[in-house]
């Protein structure tokens, strides 16, 4: 009976053809993102321009505008967005937790400072495996502290663990960038979460851990299904739970590590994103994630687009944006918790 149950919420939540077309619908608005992205600025280039930019590239300045500086943040923004929206996605089946994510947990925090001491240090120039060490460090020592005492780990005391970390961790950085001016100027854009002044070429060694992130993210969606019915169910069902949660937390590190090493601690995309996501297409992970990397893309798009435009020529870090949607999120989520 407990297993026909289980199988049983485990069917799609909606119909799969309703759900095809919903994700052709998402792919359409991010692309439409995109183009946007490309087109709008403080420079106003015309979409022929833009163009010929992408396809006779002659050099002209309002091309070299579009082939270096535009093109590059808005694959950003869509890689960054997804990569930022899987994790949080993950995490949040991971711990059955509705706040749980990336930068809440004190992930992004420990992958950013990573990045500062190496600039501080003068060990290298914001290495992404330095990224990955940070977030992977992280995210064993939220679980040690959210594990302490005799209840074990819960939800509320896993939320609780992270924000005392992202908050230390924050201090310490802060506080190596008080003692360094040459590293505050040199990454002062970045602290906020931004997608400017990167190209495709400091891109491209990054991007294969994205990717393989997001594929094994693919991989581990009907796990992470089962795993979300609750750790005794999925046990019951034969699921070996411990190395499913040992590699969705490769891959949580894999894709918030590079977003962070690639734009910086942009909050709130992966805490927003899942819960929009699995409003529209329920419970089952072999859609919440591929709706999920759409999403993020979109919203990050928006996102980067509206802090370009909001005070031209003139633009805000686009973590200040994400951050202006998520907090009263998060709010919101943190009130409907305590009044549950």
């Amino acid at each position: 009976m407990g297993q026909v149950v289980t199988q049983a919420r485990f069917r799609f939540t909606r119909s799969p053809l309703l759900l095809i077309v919903g994700l052709a619908f998402c792919v359409g608005v991010l692309c439409v993102c995109f183009m946007a992205s490309v087109l709008l600025g403080a420079a106003e280039i015309d979409s022929q321009t833009v163009w010929q930019a992408i396809f006779q590239f002659n050099g002209s300045t309002e091309h070299l505008i579009i082939r270096t500086v535009r093109m590059p943040r808005a694959i950003l923004a869509v890689v960054v967005g997804a990569a930022l929206a899987v994790a949080g996605a993950i995490t949040q089946g991971l711990t059955r937790n509705a706040l749980a994510a990336p930068d809440i947990l004190g992930i992004n925090a420990g992958a950013a400072l990573a990045m500062v001491l190496t600039i501080f240090l003068r060990v290298s120039d914001r290495n992404v495996w330095f990224a990955f060490g940070g977030a992977a460090i992280a995210t064993l020592t939220v679980y040690w502290l959210g594990s302490m005492g005799r209840t074990g780990l819960t939800p509320l005391k896993l939320v609780i663990a992270g924000s005392a970390l992202a908050y230390l961790l924050n201090s310490l950085m802060y506080g190596l960038l008080i003692l360094n001016q040459r590293t505050l100027d040199e990454i002062r854009f970045w602290l906020a979460g931004s997608l400017a002044g990167q190209d495709i070429a400091g891109m491209l060694p990054i991007l294969p851990y994205i990717l393989a992130g997001l594929l094994g993210s693919l991989a581990l969606s009907r796990q992470l299904t089962l795993l979300s019915l609750g750790e005794d169910v999925a046990q019951g069902l034969g699921l070996q739970t411990t190395w499913v949660k040992v590699a969705a937390a490769i891959v949580v590190v894999l894709l918030a590590g590079s977003a962070v090493a690639l734009a910086g601690p942009i909050s709130f995309v992966g805490l927003v994103v899942p819960h929009v996501v699995r409003f529209s297409v329920g419970v089952d992970y072999r859609w919440i994630l591929p709706y999920a990397m759409i999403t993020g893309g979109i919203l990050l798009s928006l996102s980067d687009l509206a802090a370009r435009l909001v005070i031209p020529p003139q633009e805000l870090p686009v973590g200040i944006m994400t951050a202006l949607v998520g907090a009263p999120f998060f709010i919101y989520l943190a009130r409907s918790r305590i009044k549950q």
